[in-house]
């Protein structure tokens, strides 16, 4: 007996009962096997004695991907929505690296991307209240938003200054033998990552090199600082011991009371 295309879409789109639920282990199972497959495939080795095996599979979880993927665009109403929504484009991109392999090397190797459908399955493993939490954050850091583009415009703007400076200093006689030079030097010393590929050699250049260090763990505090405040002025959201999932558009924090999606206005019952 054939299900219903209503059917259809809880059991895709939902996470409430038992086939709903089985659906989404299985989905989960077949990612899990997709992304370990993708790691052996990667070691030469291995490649070399199992890769045909390693090849089989991995058309055989791209088949199947594809499948679900058209499947979700046949049951949800809003296909465009869903097509140029987060979970969609990775949905895509879960099972575009392998058909790209055909035509160039080594692409396939890109379908790991397949550990960001791991998302969509979280609710199915009692984790859908971390849901809340990362809205939450999300919200926080879309607030802080502002002051950390004024703040990256600053830190550009001292990375260009210091690095014409080095430039200036130094010269090609010691590596620096261009501005962008200089600041990618800048860059590095900034982030206190300190590579070493490029070194200043005079006394003025390692006091600048000496003031830039310092400058660099002053700025890395600034992002943590911004965003922790603007998490310290919102409130908590309450954890919610379950969610449920729009069947038009795939939004996944829906509370079992809501009758309405919050995100298109789409009827949830």
């Amino acid at each position: 007996m054939f299900l219903s295309k209503k059917r259809l879409a809880h059991i895709v789109f939902e996470s409430d009962d038992r086939a709903s639920k089985t659906f989404d282990l299985v989905l989960l199972l077949l990612i899990f096997g997709s992304i370990i497959v993708a790691i052996l495939d990667s070691v030469a080795e291995l490649k070399i004695k199992y890769g045909d095996l390693f090849f089989f599979l991995e058309l055989a979880f791209t088949f199947l991907f594809t499948l679900e993927y058209f499947l979700r665009v046949w049951l949800t109403s809003k296909t465009w929505k869903y097509v140029s929504s987060f979970y969609g484009i990775v949905d895509l991109l879960a099972i575009l690296p392998v058909y790209l392999s055909f035509f160039i090397a080594n692409t396939h190797l890109l379908s790991v991307v397949r550990a960001l459908r791991l998302l969509r399955v979280i609710r199915i493993l009692k984790l859908g209240r971390y849901l809340a939490e990362a809205d939450f954050l999300r919200e926080s850091l879309k607030a802080s938003a502002a002051k950390i583009q004024i703040f990256l415009f600053s830190v550009l703007t001292i990375v260009l200054i210091m690095g014409t400076l080095m430039f200036v200093v130094e010269g090609p006689e010691h590596g620096f033998t261009s501005i962008p030079v200089g600041m990618y030097w800048a860059i590095v010393t900034l982030t206190t990552v300190g590579f070493g590929d490029i070194t200043p050699a005079t006394a003025l250049g390692q006091l600048l090199a000496s003031l830039i260090m310092l400058m660099g763990y002053a700025i890395i505090a600034v992002p943590t600082g911004i965003v922790t405040s603007e998490m310290a002025k919102r409130r908590k959201p309450e954890s919610f011991e379950s969610h449920k999932s729009c069947t038009h558009c795939g939004f996944d924090a829906l509370d079992p009371g809501d009758h309405f999606c919050r995100k298109c206005g789409s009827r949830t019952d």
